[in-house]
C-alpha cells in the first residue's frame, strides 16, 4: 500500500501544520452539515416507529437499528480509511446515510414498517461517519493537542445538531404539503445534509490526513507515540485500547438509552414535536458545544480525570431525569443537557486514549473496531430502553442508566493505580 501519492498531487499542502489547519476547516464544514443529518433519527425516529406500529414497546427499535447500522458502517469506514485514506472512507459513509434517509421517507409514504427498519439500518452509516470524523482531526495533531483537535471537529456538529431538531415542525408541515407523513419530513433535511457533507469531503479533504501522517518519518511517529503514552498519560498497548473503548461504550449506552425514550416520554405527557425537538436540540448542543473546553481539560489535566467526571455527570443526569415531572420541559432539558455533557466528557477522553495508544499502521482499522463496540452499546441501549419503559417507567430507565455509568469509576481508578 502506497501512501505518498496524495502529496504528489499539484496544489496540495505539504507542510503538516498548514495541512492540519486546512483539514480542520474542511472537517468543520462537513460536521456542520452532518450534525443536521444525525438529528432526524434522534428527534422523530422513535415517534415515527410508534406511529406506524402503534406500540410504545418497540419505540426504541429505530434507535437500535440505526446504531446497529452504524456498527457495520464503522467497520466499513475504518477499513476503507485504512486502505485508501480518510477522504474516501468518510465520504462513502455520509453518502450511505443519505440513501438511508431517502429510504425512511419512502417507507413512511408507503406505510411499510419492514422497509422503515431496513432504511433506518442504512441511515445509521451517517451516525458512524459523524463520529469517525473526529479521528481525522487528530491524525496530524501534535501529541499534546490531540484532544483539542478532536474537540474542534466535534463542536462543529453543534450548529447542525441544534438547528436540525428545531426544524422538525416546519419540515413536517412542508412534508405534509408534499403528501409525505409529517414525522418523515425531518429525514428529507437529513438526506440532503448527509449528501452535502459527502460532497464537501470528497472535493476538499486534501491532503488526506491519515495518508499524510504516514509519510512522516518513522522516528517522529515513534517519538510522538512514546512521549504521549509514557510521559503524559500512562496508557499503552492493549490496556489503553480497552480503557478508551470502555469509557466510550458505557457513556454511549447510557446516553442513547435515556435520550431515545425522552421524546416518547414527553409525547405521552402531552408535549408536541416542537417541545421534544427543543429538548433534543439542547441535548445535542450539550453533546458537542463544550468540546473545546473538554479538549483543553483533557490535554491539561489528563484523560483519567475527565473520564471519571463523565461517570459522575451521567449519574446526575439520570437522577434529574428520573425526578423531573413529566410536564416540566425545563427540568427535562436540563437533565438531557447533563446527559450530553457526560457523553462529551467520555467521548473526548476516550478518543484521546485510543489515539495516543494505537500506531498509525493500524490506527483507522482499530478505531473502526472500537466504534463498532460503541455502536453496539448504543443499539443495546436504544432497544432495551423501549422495553424497559413499557415494563416499568421512564424514571426507572433514567435512574438505572445513571447508576450504570458509575462503573467507569473503578476502571479509571484501577488504571490510575497501575501508573
Amino acid at each position: 500500500m502506497t501512501n505518498a501519492a496524495p502529496l504528489a498531487t499539484p496544489g496540495l499542502i505539504s507542510d503538516p501544520a498548514q495541512a492540519q489547519r486546512r483539514i480542520l476547516r474542511v472537517l468543520v464544514a462537513s460536521q456542520i452539515l452532518s450534525g443536521a443529518g444525525l438529528a432526524a433519527g434522534v428527534t422523530v425516529g422513535a415517534l415515527l416507529a410508534q406511529d406506524m406500529l402503534g406500540s410504545t414497546g418497540l419505540a426504541g427499535l429505530p434507535s437500535a437499528l440505526f446504531t446497529a447500522g452504524s456498527a457495520l458502517a464503522a467497520v466499513a469506514v475504518g477499513r476503507i480509511s485504512q486502505a485508501r485514506g480518510r477522504r474516501p472512507g468518510l465520504a462513502t459513509g455520509y453518502l450511505t446515510g443519505a440513501i438511508g434517509s431517502a429510504g425512511v421517507i419512502t417507507a413512511a409514504v408507503l406505510d411499510k414498517p419492514v422497509l422503515l427498519f431496513i432504511a433506518l439500518f442504512v441511515y445509521g452509516a451517517g451516525t458512524a461517519t459523524n463520529l469517525q470524523a473526529r479521528y481525522a482531526g487528530a491524525d496530524l495533531a501534535p501529541a499534546g493537542h490531540r484532544a483539542r483537535a478532536v474537540s474542534t471537529v466535534l463542536v462543529a456538529t453543534t450548529l447542525g445538531g441544534v438547528a436540525g431538531p428545531n426544524l422538525a415542525a416546519p419540515a413536517g408541515a412542508f412534508a405534509e404539503y408534499l403528501g409525505i407523513p409529517h414525522l418523515a419530513g425531518l429525514f428529507a433535511i437529513s438526506g440532503a445534509a448527509y449528501a452535502l457533507a459527502a460532497i464537501v469531503l470528497a472535493l476538499w479533504l486534501r491532503p488526506d490526513p491519515l495518508l499524510m501522517a504516514r509519510t512522516l518519518t518513522e522516528e517522529v511517529v515513534a517519538a510522538t507515540t512514546a512521549t504521549t503514552s509514557d510521559a503524559d498519560h500512562g496508557t499503552d498497548g492493549r490496556g489503553g485500547v480497552v480503557l478508551g473503548a470502555l469509557v466510550m461504550v458505557l457513556t454511549q449506552l447510557v446516553m442513547v438509552a435515556i435520550m431515545t425514550m425522552t421524546p416518547v416520554h414527553m409525547h405521552d405527557n402531552g408535549h408536541g414535536t416542537a417541545a421534544s425537538g427543543l429538548v433534543i436540540a439542547i441535548h445535542i448542543g450539550a453533546m458537542y458545544l463544550p468540546s473545546p473546553l473538554t479538549g483543553w481539560l483533557v490535554d491539561r489535566h489528563g484523560r483519567m480525570k475527565i473520564a471519571a467526571a463523565s461517570g459522575i455527570t451521567l449519574l446526575s443526569a439520570g437522577i434529574l431525569a428520573a425526578l423531573a415531572p413529566g410536564d416540566s420541559v425545563a427540568l427535562l432539558a436540563l437533565a438531557l443537557a447533563l446527559l450530553g455533557l457526560g457523553w462529551n466528557f467520555g467521548l473526548v477522553s476516550g478518543t484521546a486514549i485510543i489515539t495516543d495508544t494505537v500506531p498509525l499502521a493500524t490506527r483507522a482499522k482499530t478505531q473502526g473496531l472500537v466504534d463498532v463496540s460503541i455502536a453496539i452499546a448504543g443499539a443495546t441501549g436504544g432497544m432495551a430502553s423501549g422495553i424497559m419503559v413499557a415494563a416499568t417507567s421512564y424514571p426507572a430507565l433514567a435512574l438505572t442508566g445513571g447508576v450504570l455509568s458509575l462503573a467507569l469509576l473503578p476502571a479509571v481508578a484501577a488504571t490510575a493505580y497501575r501508573r
